[in-house]
């Protein structure tokens, strides 16, 4: 039986850049990486995407506490 190529655009959570990470965040990140990888071997096209959270409310609040820029 031959698939049809997908393309597919996975993307994980982004954690708080000022928040604790914990167990859940290594957790989700292991488990869409091997998703991704299983994917690829299947031929399928791939973009796998994450970053940071540096831009929200609690982050910049918490910046401005420090007297930091919310990127620092």
């Amino acid at each position: 039986m031959q698939q049809t190529q997908r393309k597919l655009l996975i993307i994980s959570a982004l954690p708080y850049a000022n928040g604790s990470i914990h167990l859940g965040h290594l957790l989700e990140h292991i488990q869409a990486d091997i998703w991704v990888r299983f994917q690829k071997m299947l031929g399928h096209d791939c973009l796998f995407l994450s970053g940071e959270d540096a831009h929200g409310t609690p982050v910049m609040l918490a910046a401005k506490q420090r007297g930091i820029e919310p990127e620092e």
